[in-house]
C-alpha cells in the first residue's frame, strides 16, 4: 500500500488572535508594568493616605528610602544584561562601609576614606569579575564567595563592633541636601544618567548588550567580552560601595552585621519588576529608576495602611514571582 504523510494542521485563524492577544498582554505588561503600578499607586495614596503629597514625605521618605536600591540596582541591571548576577553587592557595602568609617576614624581626612572605600568596593568587583570572565565560573557562585565571605571581612575588620562616626562632611552624604533635594536622590539622578549614556551612545553598550544577547556570537563579532564582564562586576561593587558609604553616613555608624542586608535581594526585584529580562540582552536604566521607586513605594503603602512589614515582604515576592512568569510569556511570544 502507497505510504500517507499527514501534514501538520496549521493553527486555526482563531487561534492566531489568542496568541497575539497573550503575547500582546505580556509585552505591554513586561514594558510598561511598574511604571503603570507606580502610578496607580501615587493615585491611590494621595486619596488615602495622610500627608502622602507633602514635599518633606516626598523626598525625605519615598524618594530617598528608594535611591540607595536604585542606584545598586543599575549596577545589578548591568551585570544581568551580560546574563550574569552579583550576589555580593550587600556584603561589599558592609565591607565599604567598614573601610571608609575605619578610615575617618584614624584621622586620614574624607576624601581619602571614601577614595579607600570606593577603591576596596572596586575590588570585590574585579574579584568578581575574574572569576566570571577570566576562569568561567558561574555569577552565581562566583559571587556567592563574597556573598558569604565578604560579610565576614567586614566583621573581622572591626571585630564585629560598631564604629560611630561623628564626622559632620561625612553625615552629608546620608543626610544632607542639595538645593533641597537629598544628597541620595541626586546621586541616584547623576548614576542613572551616566548609565543611560553608556548603555544608548558607546561602544561598550553596544558590547554590553551583545554579550548577553549571545556571547558566542559576540566573540566572533570581536567584542571584548571578557572586558566587558569584568566592567560590569567592577561598576555594581563600586555603586554597591558608594551605597555603603551612604548607609554608614545616614546612620552615623558602621554596623558590619546589618549594613547591606538584603540588598542583593531587593536590587534583582527591582531589576526585575522593572522588565529586565534575567536572562540577559537588554538594560533600561530609566526603567529599573521606577522598579525600585515602586517597589518601596509599595512597601511603604502596605505598612502605611497597616500591614505588618513580613506580610509586606510576602507580598512583594509575589509581585516578583508574577514579574518573572510575565517575562517568561513575553519571551516565549517572541520566540
Amino acid at each position: 500500500m502507497p505510504e500517507t504523510t499527514t501534514t501538520p494542521a496549521a493553527p486555526s485563524a482563531a487561534a492566531a488572535p489568542a496568541v497575539r492577544r497573550k503575547t500582546s498582554w505580556a509585552a505591554y505588561t513586561q514594558r510598561y508594568g511598574a511604571g503603570t503600578a507606580l502610578v496607580a499607586l501615587l493615585i491611590f495614596n494621595a486619596l488615602f493616605t495622610a500627608n502622602f503629597l507633602t514635599p518633606a514625605n516626598l523626598l525625605y521618605v519615598q524618594l530617598r528610602q528608594a535611591a540607595p536600591v536604585g542606584i545598586v540596582a543599575l549596577g545589578m541591571a548591568m551585570v544581568i544584561a551580560t546574563r550574569g548576577i552579583d550576589l555580593s553587592v550587600g556584603s561589599v557595602m558592609a565591607i565599604s562601609g567598614q573601610v571608609g568609617a575605619l578610615a575617618l576614624l584614624s584621622g586620614t581626612g574624607l576624601v581619602p576614606a571614601v577614595a579607600l572605600a570606593l577603591l576596596a568596593a572596586l575590588l570585590c568587583g574585579l574579584f568578581n569579575g575574574t572569576l566570571v570572565a577570566r576562569y568561567g565560573v558561574q555569577p552565581i557562585i562566583a559571587t556567592l564567595i563574597l556573598f558569604i565571605a565578604g560579610r565576614g571581612i567586614a566583621q573581622l575588620l572591626t571585630d564585629g563592633r560598631l564604629q560611630n562616626v561623628d564626622d559632620p562632611a561625612f553625615q552629608f552624604f546620608g543626610l544632607g541636601a542639595i538645593a533641597g533635594i537629598p544628597v541620595q536622590v541626586v546621586l541616584l539622578v547623576v548614576v542613572a544618567a551616566a548609565i543611560w549614556f553608556v548603555a544608548r551612545s558607546t561602544p561598550f553598550g553596544r558590547y554590553l548588550v551583545a554579550t548577553g544577547d549571545n556571547e558566542p556570537a559576540a566573540r566572533l563579532a570581536g567584542v571584548p567580552v571578557r572586558r566587558v564582564k569584568l566592567i560590569a562586576y567592577a561598576t555594581s561593587a563600586t555603586l554597591a560601595g558608594l551605597v555603603g558609604l551612604m548607609e554608614v553616613a545616614r546612620v552615623s555608624a558602621s554596623d558590619a552585621n546589618n549594613t547591606g542586608l538584603g540588598m542583593e535581594l531587593d536590587a534583582i526585584a527591582a531589576v526585575a519588576v522593572a522588565g529586565t529580562p534575567l536572562t540577559g540582552g537588554r538594560i533600561s536604566p530609566v526603567a529599573v529608576v521606577i522598579g525600585a521607586l515602586m517597589l518601596r513605594l509599595l512597601q511603604n503603602t502596605l505598612i502605611a495602611h497597616g500591614v505588618s512589614r513580613e506580610v509586606a515582604q510576602m507580598i512583594t515576592g509575589f509581585i516578583i514571582v508574577a514579574a518573572i512568569y510575565v517575562q517568561r510569556q513575553a519571551g516565549e511570544g517572541a520566540g
